[in-house]
């Protein structure tokens, strides 16, 4: 069993490839948004408190979120677990850590995907998706066969993300800079980090995160 963090910023590809290790090896992806969005509706003891603090618009403390981790951790070994999304702060890799130790469990590498932020923001202002299915296109790199259709499932329900723009997508890397990136400076502090080319083939990179999962 390995477990993981994915660092990189907005679109650096850390969704796709933990969806490659869940499928490939078994791992649980924990994605703080989709752990929130299921203890609001869960109704237990920490998805009433969830709900209670999203009712009011506040935002979920550090705690809460720890304790949703803890649950979702404890007693499930499987593949091993990938934190995407979290920790996001100093504070919050300390709470991880000591989680971790508490439950007898290890964190046992830090993968960031490095991305040239140039390249990047083309990436991400050209990227659709089919609403019906899912489906991801870009603008230069994948246009669907037909103008406005899907390729996959025929559905003309093609999106983009409000926030897929330059102005937005800057300022959520601006945002990731300030708040996420020290973790890198942490983590390799503790001899923990490696890194992959975020904006390589996706295959390639699977492949890069395989081999830093196999010496761990």
């Amino acid at each position: 069993m390995v477990n993981i963090i994915l660092l990189g910023p907005p679109g650096a590809g850390k969704g796709t490839q933990a969806k490659r290790l869940v499928d490939g090896r078994g791992m649980v992806q924990l994605s703080t948004g989709d752990m929130l969005r299921e203890a609001k509706t869960s109704g237990t003891e920490m998805g009433n408190r969830v709900a209670e603090v999203m009712a009011k618009g506040q935002l979920v403390t550090d705690d809460i979120v720890i304790g949703l981790i803890e649950e979702k951790i404890t007693g499930n070994s499987g593949g091993g677990f990938i934190f995407d999304g979290f920790p996001r702060t100093l504070p919050q890799a300390d709470a991880l850590g000591r989680l971790m130790e508490k439950t007898g469990q290890s964190l046992d590498a830090v993968i960031e995907m490095r991305v040239d932020d140039a390249a990047l923001v083309a990436r991400i202002t050209g990227r659709f998706t089919c609403g019906q299915c899912g489906e991801v296109y870009h603008d230069q790199t994948r246009p669907t066969k037909v103008a406005g259709t899907c390729d996959a499932c025929g559905s003309h329900d093609l999106r983009r993300r409000a926030d897929d723009n330059e102005d937005a997508l800057k300022q959520r890397l601006l945002e990731y800079y300030k708040k996420t990136s020290p973790l890198i400076g942490y983590y390799y502090a503790k001899g923990m980090l490696a890194d992959v080319d975020g904006l390589a083939q996706v295959d390639a990179v699977g492949v890069a995160i395989a081999k830093v999962l196999d010496k761990s």
